[in-house]
């Protein structure tokens, strides 16, 4: 390819990765929709949408590294306290039970549906065992399931992906080496592959804490160390191992979010941005190699398959996997409906199918697009299904909102009375023991710990917590929270407008969404408290009552919705209005 042809494929491949993102987000679906149809095109319309043609013999490996970074991701956001028995008990059913028996059972009806010989059939089965978090996290934060299933679903779609890639590494050696007799032999590489990848992920996280712990780097360096880390820690393993990087990479990310004060810089949002960059960068890569030729003898039979992996084979790994728990009825069907293909299963057919092809194996170069197919469809269905499905079996959260509130002065005391009166169920914090009591004399439930352990839910006490209201009267604590908390948290993060005067170290220059009207300040609010004024929750049946300032509004369906200095939300009839009332005017006044 001519320098041109190549500086227009990487242009085309990064504009159209992230235009399909925004394209999603904007369609509010997940972003595999887009991503994959959206390569596949570009595949089919031009030559230079083709990474293996831009990069060669580098591509393989560069997607090898490029999801290992993915998965240390998936590891910072896997809490061991939330990793309970029953949770326990269910992910190691679905990971080791699930992975031999989807393995198997997508074997099976892959030889008779696909005409594929048992070597390469034995090869698909083992790459669609694997779903994957990038798939499973935004279609869960879509669905807003109950938060022992999100757990459960998070904790396998994380670990399933380094043992399928692993799983898929050793069958492709078997069956380059000539056939399926040996399959019961490979338990030892097996175990030897784990122990690569254990020992590269502690080598990996003893690296990575102490480096965040004790060289005090800022944000950038933060993550370029972790950048680092994650792919040369990778690398070697791979050079040992095939694949083995991906169980690495898991455990390093596990370390660091749960060491403690490793968790403070891991994850950033510089962090975020960039891993969700590769994965739109890998889907349109990826998709852009499946060709329309090779689909066209191939989508019918894969559609078959796809009815079989999600109407059979899932809905019989949930079952043995909740079998003898205590999940509910509701938990169990829907734990039997989320099984979606995503990055993982792309990478290993990319990286398999054409080498196996390339030594004879009937059927191999079908494995590839098979796998297109599993994924678009499953991606779709379970996408356009899972939200219905949950309403339908009861395990949908309440969209009722569970705010914090951020302190203990008495006005602050007095909002949480008044929103509980509306209905909400309303948490609260205090650094001060004294105002800890007068929240526990009010009733109000009292948030145990530390402020960010609290509000990050990290104590199983405050699951479902859906945003942060920081209303202390130390400006420059609300707004160093407030970056702290900031994506840490489901739903927003509020704080008070400091005064217009306000000389504090941080307030003047801290960004996020602020309270109430511009007068409203935290002393404001303190002071017309003192003087008489009080928060109370009215139903609004029309325009506010004189006397009043409106802070939130509270919907029907339990909705908070504050007045912040983009203006107010508009009233609709059956809302609870939460007002400031104004007191005595001459006391205000003064």
């Amino acid at each position: 390819m001519s320098e041109d042809q190549v500086f227009l494929g990487l242009g085309l491949i990064v504009v159209l990765a992230v235009g399909s993102q925004v394209l999603a987000d904007r369609l509010r679906i997940p972003a595999l929709i887009v991503l994959l149809p959206v390569g596949f095109t570009a595949g089919a319309l031009t030559d230079d949408v083709d990474p293996e043609r831009l990069l060669g013999s580098a591509f393989s490996p560069l997607v090898s590294l490029a999801v290992a970074v993915i998965l240390y991701d998936a590891g910072l956001g896997l809490d061991l306290r939330s990793f309970r028995a029953h949770t326990r008990r269910v992910v190691v059913r679905l990971i080791w039970f699930g992975a031999l028996f989807t393995g198997a059972s997508a074997a099976l009806v892959a030889m008779p549906f696909l005409g594929m010989s048992p070597g390469a059939a034995v090869m698909l089965g083992a790459i669609l065992v694997v779903s994957g978090p990038t798939v499973v996290g935004p279609l869960l934060a879509f669905v807003r399931p109950t938060e022992r299933l999100r757990r459960i679903l998070i904790w396998e779609g994380s670990l399933i992906d380094p043992v399928g890639g692993i799983l898929g590494a050793l069958v492709f050696h078997a069956v380059a080496a000539g056939g399926s007799h040996g399959f019961g032999s490979r338990v030892g590489p097996f175990a030897v592959s784990t122990a690569v990848g254990v020992a590269g992920g502690v080598v990996g996280s003893v690296v990575l804490t102490v480096a965040l712990r004790r060289l005090r780097l800022g944000e950038v360096l933060a993550t370029t160390v972790q950048l680092a880390a994650v792919v040369g820690v990778a690398a070697a393993c791979d050079v040992v191992r095939d694949d083995t990087g991906l169980i690495a990479a898991v455990l390093m990310g596990l370390a660091v979010a749960n060491l403690s004060g490793g968790n403070a810089t891991a994850r950033r949002p510089f962090f975020e941005t960039l891993v969700d960059l590769v994965i739109g960068l890998l889907f349109i890569s990826i998709s852009a190699t499946v060709s329309p030729q090779s689909l066209r003898h191939v989508w019918l039979p894969a559609l078959g398959l796809v009815a079989v992996l999600v109407l059979v084979v899932r809905p019989l790994v949930g079952a043995v996997s909740a079998w003898r728990t205590d999940l509910t009825a509701g938990e169990r069907g829907f734990l039997g409906w989320m099984a979606p293909r995503g990055i993982v299963a792309a990478a290993t057919a990319s990286t398999f199918s054409g080498a196996l092809a390339e030594q004879g194996v009937a059927g191999a170069a079908k494995i590839l697009p098979a796998t297109f197919v599993v994924i678009v469809a499953t991606v779709t269905l379970y996408g356009l299904s899972a939200a219905p499905v949950a309403r339908r079996l009861g395990v949908v959260r309440s969209a009722r909102s569970r705010p914090l509130l951020v302190g203990g002065d008495p006005w602050v005391v007095d909002l949480g009375r008044a929103l509980r009166s509306a209905g909400l169920e309303v948490v609260m914090w205090a650094g001060r023991e004294a105002e800890r009591a007068g929240i526990r004399a009010a009733g109000i439930e009292l948030a145990p710990g530390e402020l960010f352990a609290a509000a990050t839910g990290e104590g199983a006490e405050l699951e479902g917590l859906t945003g942060v209201l920081l209303l202390t009267g130390e400006d420059d604590f609300n707004a160093l929270a407030a970056t702290r908390l900031e994506g840490s948290v489901e739903g927003t993060v509020l704080r008070l407008r400091p005064p217009a005067d306000s000389q504090g170290v941080i307030t003047p220059y801290a960004g996020g969404e602020m309270l109430f009207d511009p007068d409203l300040t935290g002393p404001e609010l303190a002071r017309r408290h003192a003087l008489g004024a009080r928060i109370v929750a009215r139903r609004v049946d029309g325009a506010v009552p004189s006397g009043h300032r409106t802070l939130f509004l509270v919907r029907g369906d339990g909705r908070l919705l504050p007045v912040t200095r983009g203006g107010g939300p508009a009233p609709e009839p059956g809302d609870v209005a939460v007002l400031l009332s104004t007191g005595t005017p001459e006391h205000l006044s003064s």
